[in-house]
C-alpha cells in the first residue's frame, strides 16, 4: 500500500518537493496531495516585481502545471485553505471537501509580508486589510496593481529599504514611474551594509531616478484619492509623501498558525530537527520559509547559534531535495536505509545581491568594522585567533565602493557597490572560504578600464546560480546540448529560476559557448 504524503502550501519550495517526489508517485510507493491557497499553481514569487513592471510574463514565472501533475497522479487542490490539522487522526481538515488522511505531512506554508502598524491599515498581522492603492507585492494580483501604476507613469512610494523594495523601485523608475523609497535608518539595507557602502548605494539610487527618504518613521496612510485609494504616506515629523501607489516591502514573517493550532513547537518558524521533522512528531515535517532548523537537543553544537528561516528560496530548495530523498526511502519501506542518508547540508552564509540596470551590489557577512576602529578589529582576536583586517576603497563620484573584512586572509565580510566583476570574485572567495591575495588591489583591477569585455568572466567551475546551486560548467553543458536561450537553460538545469540575478551571467555563458562553436 502506498504511503499518503500531503503537502500544505504550493509555492516555489513545495513545487521543488513535488517534482522530486514524482518518481515515488510513478512507482506507486507514494500517493501525493498538494493543497494550495492560491488559485494558481506554484510560481516564482521573487520575480513578481519584474512581472509588475512588464519585464516578464506570468507564464515565465510558472514553476508547476496542475494539469500535468494531475496526469502524473498527483491530487492538486488549488484555491483551497486548510482549516486545521488533526494530529490524533492524522487528517488535514479543509475549508471544502472531505478531510485528507496523511501518513506524512509537510508544511510548506512559506511566509506572509510584514505589515507595519500604520493608521489607515487594519493592524491585524494575520489578516491585514489594505486599502485601495496599497500592496505588499506578493502575488499575481499585486503585480497587476503595480503594472497599471507603472504603465500610467504614476507616483509609486516604496516603504522599506530591503533588496526586494530597492529592486522594485529601480525597475519602476526605469519604466517611467516617479518613485520614492522611504526607510527608517541612515541608508537603505541598514541591517546588511556598512555606512560607507550604504551612502554610495543611496547616491546610486538617486542617480537612477529614485528619490530616497531616509531616517523617516511612517505613522499612517492617507487615502483621499478620488477612488478612495492611497494618496499619501504620513511621517512622524508631520510631513507626508504623496503618491498613487504604496508598495509595502518591510520583510516577511513565517506562517506558523496552522502548526501552532495543532500544538507543534514554534519559535520564529516551525521548529524542526536535522531531518526536518517537527519536534516530537515523526509524521510531520516543515521546509522553506516556515521552517526553523533547531533540534530538541540542548547540547547540539550546530543548533547553539542557529538562526531563524533565511527567507531565501535557495535554502528551501535544498531542503526540499533532501526531504524528497528521505520520504522516498520511507515510502519504499527502506526506513533502515533512510538512516544512512547523508546529513542535510548546513546552509552557507547568505549573500545579499542587488542587480538592476545601472546598479550592482553584493553584501555578505559581518562588514561593520571600520579600518581604524581598534576596538572592533581586536574584539574577536581571542584564543590566538588572528585579528580582523579591513581593506576599503571608495569612489563616490562614480558610485563605486569596496570593503573587504578578513581574518587570517580569509573573507569574513564584504561590500561591493558598482563593481560587478570584483563583486563576483569576492562572493566566490567568500563562499569557498578561500584566502584573498596579499595585495587586495588586484581584485579592484577586475573592474579597471584595462579589462576587455569578457575578462573576469564567470568561473566555469564556480556556482553561477546560487539559488539552485548550478555551476557554470552545467550551464555550458546545457548550451552544448542545444539550449540557446536563458529560458531553455533554466528548463534544463533550473539555473535562473530563483531570484533571477544570474540571468545576465547565464546569457554570457551561452553567448561565449556559441562564439567558440562558430569559431
Amino acid at each position: 500500500m502506498s504511503e499518503q504524503i500531503v503537502i500544505v502550501g504550493f509555492g516555489p519550495v513545495a513545487a521543488r518537493l513535488v517534482d522530486e517526489l514524482l518518481p515515488a508517485v510513478r512507482s506507486g510507493h507514494a500517493s501525493l496531495t498538494v493543497v494550495g491557497e492560491e488559485a494558481e499553481a506554484a510560481y516564482n514569487r521573487v520575480l513578481v516585481a519584474d512581472l509588475g513592471v512588464g519585464r516578464t510574463t506570468a507564464g515565465a514565472l510558472a514553476l508547476a502545471d496542475a494539469t500535468e501533475l494531475a496526469a502524473e497522479g498527483v491530487d492538486v487542490r488549488l484555491g483551497v485553505r486548510v482549516r486545521r490539522v488533526d494530529r490524533a487522526r492524522q487528517q488535514v481538515v479543509l475549508t471544502e471537501g472531505a478531510p485528507v488522511h496523511y501518513d506524512r505531512l509537510v508544511f510548506a506554508t512559506g511566509s506572509r509580508p510584514v505589515i507595519p502598524n500604520l493608521t489607515g491599515i487594519n493592524p491585524d498581522p494575520s489578516s491585514p486589510v489594505l486599502p485601495a492603492g496599497v500592496t505588499a507585492l506578493r502575488d499575481l494580483r499585486d503585480a497587476e496593481v503595480l503594472r497599471r501604476a507603472v504603465a500610467g507613469g504614476r507616483r509609486v512610494v516604496v516603504l522599506g529599504g530591503g533588496v526586494l523594495g530597492l529592486e522594485t523601485a529601480l525597475a519602476a523608475a526605469e519604466e517611467g514611474a516617479t518613485v520614492t523609497v522611504v526607510h527608517n535608518g541612515p541608508h537603505p539595507l541598514g541591517r546588511s551594509i556598512d555606512r560607507g557602502g550604504g551612502a554610495v548605494l543611496a547616491a546610486g539610487l538617486r542617480r537612477c531616478g529614485v528619490r530616497v527618504a531616509g531616517n523617516a518613521r511612517s505613522i499612517g496612510v492617507e487615502h483621499n484619492a478620488p477612488d478612495g485609494g492611497f494618496s499619501a504616506l504620513l511621517l512622524d515629523d508631520g510631513s507626508a509623501i504623496d503618491g498613487d501607489l504604496l508598495v509595502i516591502s518591510c520583510g516577511v514573517r513565517p506562517r506558523t498558525e496552522l502548526a501552532e493550532g495543532c500544538g507543534l513547537s514554534t519559535g520564529t518558524g516551525i521548529l524542526v530537527d536535522h531531518r526536518l521533522r517537527a519536534h516530537h512528531e515523526p509524521h510531520i515535517f516543515a521546509i522553506g520559509d516556515c521552517a526553523e532548523l533547531r533540534c530538541p537537543d540542548p547540547g547540539c553544537a550546530a543548533c547553539r547559534n542557529a538562526k531563524g528561516p533565511s527567507g531565501l528560496v535557495g535554502p528551501g530548495w535544498r531542503q526540499a531535495e533532501w526531504l524528497a530523498g528521505y520520504l522516498t526511502l520511507l515510502a519504499s519501506g527502506l526506513a533502515a536505509e533512510a538512516g544512512l542518508l547523508p546529513a542535510l547540508p548546513p546552509e552557507q552564509p547568505g549573500v545579499v545581491v542587488l542587480k538592476a540596470r545601472g546598479m550592482n551590489m553584493a553584501v555578505a557577512g559581518d562588514n561593520a568594522a571600520e579600518p581604524w576602529d581598534e576596538e572592533a578589529l581586536t574584539a574577536g582576536a581571542v584564543s590566538g585567533r588572528p585579528r580582523l583586517q579591513v581593506a576599503q576603497w571608495a569612489d563616490p563620484e562614480h558610485g563605486r565602493y569596496v570593503k573587504m573584512t578578513t581574518r587570517g586572509g580569509v573573507l569574513e565580510g564584504l561590500v561591493a557597490v558598482g563593481m560587478p566583476r570584483t563583486a563576483a570574485e569576492l562572493v566566490g572567495l567568500f563562499e569557498r572560504g578561500a584566502e584573498l591575495p596579499a595585495d587586495r588591489s588586484l581584485l579592484l583591477r577586475l573592474d579597471g578600464p584595462d579589462q576587455l569585455p569578457g575578462a573576469g568572466a564567470t568561473d566555469p567551475a564556480g556556482t553561477v546560480c546560487r539559488c539552485a546551486g548550478v555551476s557554470g560548467a552545467a550551464i555550458t553543458a546545457a548550451a552544448s546540448d542545444g539550449c540557446s536561450t536563458v529560458a531553455e537553460v533554466s528548463k534544463a538545469t533550473r539555473a535562473g529560476t530563483g531570484c533571477g540575478g544570474c540571468h545576465e551571467d547565464i546569457k554570457g555563458l551561452i553567448e561565449k559557448h556559441f562564439q567558440v562553436a562558430v569559431a
